[in-house]
């Protein structure tokens, strides 16, 4: 699942970024509004989180904002605003759920979570990628290969969403630590290449047919043939 994390101050954002990582989501993050609205029109995002207290505008202007250039995704609110009168106009103008600050990690995740599945279309194939005979649940957080469950780590899992998301299309190292890690680190790290070794074996292991392939001094690519 892929999360736009709109928060400006660095230590919940830093805080929240890590956290959701590990909790399998794919994490873009924005410090203001404007760079909100640009990663929204970039991107496709299952969920958002907005922080209202933005430093170039309130955290509702961006959301009717989202909502007219036709960001359909559910917003969890996270605020300082504690009113009532506060809570009831953020729902009224845009957000779907509501969490004050301070907040419980547990919490947050749990909203979430009841966000996507209230979200869900009734087709279950909105809920699935799938490359020849692997399969994912993008909502169970699993994956197939010919029918057979692939014990993947979190991190495992969110690497393989985004290699299939790019199914056919060339990846870089530095395109997968900051999609996937959601952090820039040096480019000669090994990582991506240990990340990609075990994924591959859980992948590939017992399968004819090889789907993740390594393109050397270029990067990595899923591809059915």
């Amino acid at each position: 699942m892929r999360l736009l994390l709109v928060e400006d101050e660095h230590d919940i954002q830093a805080f929240l970024r890590h956290s959701l990582a590990e909790a399998g989501y794919q994490v873009d993050v924005a410090a203001d509004g404007k760079t909100a609205e640009k990663l929204a029109l970039e991107a496709t995002y299952d969920i958002l989180v907005v922080d209202l207290g933005l430093p170039d505008q309130d955290g509702i202007s961006l959301i009717l904002r989202l909502r007219q250039i036709g960001v359909s995704a559910p917003v969890l609110i996270l605020s300082a605003r504690r009113s009532v009168d506060d809570r009831v106009r953020g729902l009224e103008q845009g957000g779907d759920d509501y969490l004050t600050k301070p907040f419980a990690l547990a919490e947050l995740l749990a909203r979430l979570r009841n966000l996507l599945k209230r979200n869900t279309p009734a087709s279950a194939e909105a809920t699935r990628l799938r490359v020849l005979d692997l399969e994912l649940d993008l909502l169970r957080r699993e994956a197939r290969r010919s029918g057979q469950l692939l014990q993947l780590t979190p991190q495992e899992f969110v690497l393989l969403e985004y290699l299939v998301r790019n199914a056919g299309r060339v990846v870089t190292r530095s395109m997968i630590l900051d999609k996937v890690w959601g952090m820039r680190i040096q480019p000669d790290t090994n990582v991506v290449d240990v990340h990609i070794y075990r994924l591959r074996g859980k992948v590939d292991g017992k399968s004819q047919q090889p789907l993740i392939r390594t393109l050397r001094g270029v990067g990595y690519v899923l591809k059915d043939r």
